[in-house]
């Protein structure tokens, strides 16, 4: 009886035996120090760990209203501190001391005012002083920075042997520009070595390059122009006074600056290309050659003889005291149309002497007058209606490839390339005005 009076004792005792390997562990925090924890404890013990931790907060700044409680090994911590950071490592310190067994961390954020401000006075009398003691090593370091820059200026200024080694006062500005950066630079590594803050070259120089890169994305063109203009004034592709082709814009060269390459168009208007876009552009320079080519074209009849035609024109063509003779004149067959064909004709004449295109004006004067006197001229299409009454007949035509008794042409006009005199009198004057904004140069080597 008294064994199944103690069965559900037993039953109850089983099952706690089962359910307790599987109960929770209480956790235990961070800044609590673990290990055994003794089975006998004093309070000569607990004395010595409140006077240890006691003693180190003594030591440090910042802990004066922090009072240490020890009891059991049990360590209270009640106070104030100026920041919650300096009272969360309170808690560090005390779990270090040996025979801690747990911290009670009661340490508050001090709200006083005066007790915030005066350690943020304490600072900044403390770098005030750090700075007044500092000020002679500072002067020295600037004295040799100005010393150094001041160095490099003068070096700058001089005229050679910069303008001895560019081919251009751009350039030498250039080089010059090159010379001022390196000795502001070394000086300011010398200033900082002196001060002992070099590491902090490596920070200037990286936020250099950042804004540096990010100012070259922003202005591109204006980068891109820039180094175009470099490399005009280096190659030359063309003279001062040359007649150019430049993206269509035809004329003659006044000036190569750093922005932009100036022409003097046979209007008499000033064109200004920017650099970046005669650096990719075609140039045709039609004055690197005195002799140059004019070509017109003029329709024969469909019947007529074109060997005739040919030896007609180049006869009349050769003529022409302003056709050379080498490179000889020449003429072939361009087109065959429906009403007649077209022929091209094509002289060379020396451009310095000759204006290219008086002399295309004349040379189809004159040759279109001997096709019309032999009667090579294509006529003009004509449509005939024929009536019914007509039709029977046979309808007399005369011959429209007849030679017509033409007056004889007037003589050749003068071809003198007059308007190209004077527009290179306008050039040689405005170069003159402004003679140091020219990258070009007369004696530089062709390209």
């Amino acid at each position: 009886m008294r064994l199944i009076a103690a069965l559900p004792r037993l039953i109850l005792c089983l099952l706690l035996l089962i359910a307790l390997p599987h109960a929770p562990a209480v956790a235990q925090t961070s800044d609590q120090p673990e290990g055994t924890i003794a089975v006998e404890g004093d309070a000569t013990a607990d004395a010595a760990i409140a006077n240890r931790i006691r003693a180190i907060l003594r030591e440090l700044e910042g802990f004066e209203k922090v009072g240490v409680s020890v009891s059991s090994g049990i360590v209270t911590l009640r106070g104030t501190t100026l920041d919650a950071a300096s009272g969360e490592r309170l808690s560090e310190l005390a779990g270090r001391v040996e025979g801690v067994v747990a911290i009670r961390n009661e340490v508050r954020e001090s709200t006083d005012v005066s007790e915030r401000l005066n350690p943020a006075v304490d600072r900044f009398r403390d770098r005030m002083e750090q700075a007044v003691a500092f000020l002679p090593l500072a002067l020295v370091a600037l004295g040799v920075f100005a010393l150094i820059v001041v160095a490099g200026l003068a070096l700058a200024r001089l005229r050679n042997p910069w303008e001895r080694l560019a081919p251009n006062a751009f350039i030498a500005d250039i080089y010059r520009q090159i010379i001022r950066l390196a000795f502001i630079i070394a000086a300011l590594v010398v200033a900082l070595d002196i001060l002992g803050a070099t590491a902090l070259l490596s920070g200037i120089l990286g936020a250099a390059g950042i804004v540096g890169l990010a100012i070259g994305f922003a202005v591109r063109d204006t980068v891109e122009n820039f180094i175009a203009s470099v490399m005009l004034s280096i190659r030359q592709p063309f003279r001062p006074n040359d007649t150019v082709e430049i993206d269509g814009d035809t004329g003659k060269v006044i000036r190569l600056t750093s922005r932009a390459t100036i022409l003097l168009s046979y209007d008499g208007n000033h064109v200004r290309i920017p650099n970046s876009t005669v650096f990719k552009s075609r140039i045709i320079n039609y004055s690197r050659n005195a002799e140059r080519r004019f070509t017109f074209t003029l329709s024969v009849a469909s019947d007529a003889d074109l060997a005739r035609a040919r030896d007609l024109a180049l006869e009349v063509l050769n003529d022409l005291h302003f056709v050379l003779p080498s490179p000889e004149a020449a003429a072939w067959v361009e087109e065959v149309a429906d009403h007649w064909i077209n022929m091209q004709f094509a002289g060379w004449i020396n451009q310095e002497t000759t204006d290219l295109a008086a002399a295309r004006g004349e040379a189809i004067r004159l040759t279109l007058s001997a096709f019309d006197a032999a009667g090579l001229t294509a006529p003009p299409p004509a449509y005939r209606l024929i009536t019914q009454s007509e039709s029977s007949g046979t309808a007399q035509r005369d011959s429209p490839h007849a030679p017509t008794e033409s007056a004889n042409p007037a003589p050749v006009q003068t071809v003198e390339a007059q308007a190209d005199r004077e527009l290179t009198r306008i050039v040689a004057q405005e170069r003159a005005e402004l003679p140091r904004e020219d990258l070009l140069s007369v004696d530089a080597a062709e390209e």
